[in-house]
């Protein structure tokens, strides 16, 4: 078996939504979704980056905000009232499997941890658009090196 580059708390993530059914997917992501403002970013916080845009690929706009402490990056997210349900998930499982991580680290986590936490039936459904903040994430990292 491969060793997994992904940061510990990516992959215990990514293990135990690969254990759950269909449905229990759902009801846990729904469960992420709602706690994605606990995700938003701190008026108070400086950040090393803030990348905040209205892309093709989201129904509004998405902010990145980048914290980098000596190696360890921390991000927040701000998101348009538009921004569905699966991406506001995803977004707080990245923020808070990423939290502590290295800059190395998220530029080397892959696209397929987002297929393996939401499962194949939501990949098909909503096609390249659940990679959307995983590449905005490595895209910030990339920026701030």
């Amino acid at each position: 078996m491969e060793k997994s580059t992904h940061p510990k708390k990516l992959r215990k993530t990514i293990d135990f939504f690969e254990s759950l059914t269909d449905d229990e997917k759902r009801e846990n992501l729904l469960s992420y979704a709602n706690k994605s403002k606990i995700w938003e970013p701190d008026p108070d916080q400086i950040y090393d980056l803030e990348d905040i845009r209205k892309d093709d690929e989201c129904m509004d706009s998405v902010g990145i905000h980048l914290k980098v402490t000596q190696t360890k990056v921390f991000f927040n997210i701000s998101m348009g009232p538009k921004v569905q349900t699966l991406t506001r998930a995803l977004a707080s499982i990245l923020c808070e499997t990423l939290e502590g991580a290295t800059i190395e680290q998220v530029l080397t986590v892959k696209d397929e941890c987002i297929s393996q936490i939401v499962g194949e039936k939501l990949v098909r459904l909503r096609s390249q658009t659940i990679y959307y903040l995983i590449h905005r994430m490595r895209s910030a990292v990339l920026d701030i090196q």
